[in-house]
């Protein structure tokens, strides 16, 4: 388990459209340290996950490790729609020795039951065969189409010793609450809004995907949370909170590596299709709103 902020880490792109392996290294350097980020999550949502393919992931995964990173904290995005590759990508995750991998339901077949979506996490787990595995589930029903029922959860949690967590990026808190009443199950919160909440309940922390801009910041809230100084953690939770309702009001892939690639490097502006890069009119609206409301800007980054 990770205290404190899990930072679903931006993929940067190459004009070519390759990952860019330097800018994924120094950012996850900075977030790491400066930044204040207890871990990554390594190809989530905010990592443009499903526009990567299997063998890049592991490529950016063998990088980062030979460059330093330390895998006790990532966790690994793996969870795809096919059990063949979701395993193939989660074993490399567990030979490198990661925190533990991410993963979501199989999403393309809607309106699967409990017991479909039980037997391929069942199959998986049989087909990885390690006995390092830590999986965290991931449910954004909101994007995937799929959820994870408490049921479910619960059900996975008691039969197998793999399952260790979840991410809840529902962005429902009384489903993140019920969560936290599941006996031996690490829950994290998909967003730093519900964050001091959810650790006087027992979560350790959040992943949260402006981390990637406002890393220090959500990471302190959840440092005095842990230090009990919980009239502290809320004067200071005002500031994360109207940063993240920002965010809100844009796209927030294209929004943060806009930013980035303003007080960073211009490669941050390449996303991989369908996505598009943020218009430059709202990109200087949001950069001003930042500088001028909060004071964050690149200086964050130096």
């Amino acid at each position: 388990m990770l205290k404190g902020l899990i930072t679903p880490i931006l993929t940067p792109f190459n004009d070519d459209l390759t990952i860019a392996d330097d800018l994924l290294l120094a950012h996850a350097e900075w977030l790491l340290g400066d930044g204040g980020s207890a871990g990554l999550a390594l190809f989530g949502t905010t990592g443009e996950a499903l526009s990567v393919g299997i063998k890049e992931r592991m490529a950016s995964l063998d990088m980062l490790i030979a460059k330093g990173i330390d895998p006790k904290r990532l966790i690994v995005g793996t969870g795809l729609n096919n059990m063949h590759d979701t395993a193939e990508l989660t074993r490399h995750a567990c030979a490198h020795g990661c925190l533990g991998v991410m993963m979501l339901p199989p999403f393309y077949f809607k309106n699967a039951s409990d017991d479909g979506l039980y037997r391929y996490y069942a199959e998986v787990i049989k087909r990885v065969a390690h006995p390092d595995l830590k999986i965290y589930l991931y449910h954004i029903p909101q994007v995937a189409g799929v959820g994870l029922s408490l049921d479910l959860v619960a059900r996975l949690t008691a039969d197998f010793t793999e399952v260790v967590g979840i991410k809840d990026s529902s962005g429902d808190w009384q489903n993140t609450e019920k969560l936290l009443a599941i006996e031996g199950l690490i829950v994290y919160p998909g967003a730093e809004t519900p964050v001091i909440d959810a650790i006087k309940l027992g979560a350790p922390g959040c992943i949260s995907a402006t981390g990637n801009i406002n890393s220090p910041g959500i990471a302190e809230v959840i440092r005095l949370c842990h230090a009990g100084d919980y009239e502290g953690a809320e004067k200071n939770h005002i500031r994360t909170r109207a940063i993240r309702a920002l965010f809100q009001d844009y796209a927030p892939i294209p929004a943060q590596k806009a930013l980035l690639a303003r007080w960073q490097d211009a490669r941050y502006n390449n996303l991989r299709p369908p996505l598009l890069a943020l218009d430059a009119d709202k990109a200087t609206a949001l950069e001003r709103a930042l500088i001028d409301d909060f004071g964050l800007n690149a200086k964050g980054f130096s």
